[in-house]
């Protein structure tokens, strides 16, 4: 069984997407953590992640990097989304994450374009997201938690200008497939999206031929 769950950023689609694999106890890839590798091995190479080249480039990073707690710094995450609107960026990674999909048994994958791209043929397809405010008040709190001194508005415009990145790109932009379930988590704590989440893989299971 495949599960894809896409959305835009800070939504809680990787949470969700961990929470079901554990369920159903299935491997998951955080999609978004490659592209995050590509951004991060672009600045350590002293490259720019809007360059196309300099960003086709990174993506030869060593599977270690993926292990370097800088990719979840906030700052990684701004440059993955500039690196990942590059065609050549997104061809370089599609074929790892194909494999990883269609590996014996399923996979939960999470990311920006699972179910429309990497894999459309997915038995269950979901879309998450909540407000820009909310996923905003989401990210805030969750870097002063860890110490970062920043402002609720220096987040929020930054869950705008990322949301426009990825929306807007040519090449696989964040949409939300037709057949995916749209859970709106705005108002939700992650017990009651987890499961509205389970009661639609469930029924999508239920309806494997």
């Amino acid at each position: 069984m495949i599960i894809a769950v896409d959305g835009p950023t800070a939504s809680g689609k990787g949470t969700l997407a961990r929470q079901l694999a554990a369920h159903f106890g299935l491997p998951v890839l955080d999609t978004g953590l490659l592209y995050r590798a590509v951004g991060y091995q672009t600045q350590l190479n002293h490259g720019d992640p809007d360059n196309a080249a300099d960003a086709l480039a990174a993506c030869d990073f060593p599977d270690s990097l993926l292990d370097d707690p800088a990719l979840r710094f906030e700052s990684t995450g701004s440059l993955a989304s500039r690196a990942s609107v590059h065609p050549a960026v997104r061809a370089a990674l599609f074929q790892r994450q194909v494999d990883f999909a269609n590996q014996p048994g399923g996979a939960v994958l999470d990311g920006r374009d699972i179910g429309t791209v990497i894999a459309p043929h997915a038995d269950a397809k979901l879309f998450v997201t909540a407000s820009p405010e909310e996923r905003a008040r989401r990210r805030h709190a969750e870097m002063r938690a860890r110490g970062v001194d920043i402002s609720f508005d220096a987040v929020l415009a930054d869950v705008h200008a990322r949301d426009a990145r990825d929306t807007g790109r040519a090449d696989a932009p964040l949409m939300r497939a037709s057949d995916a379930m749209l859970l709106d988590n705005t108002d939700m704590d992650r017990d009651a999206a987890l499961a509205a989440a389970l009661a639609f893989v469930e029924e999508r299971r239920k309806a494997r031929p």
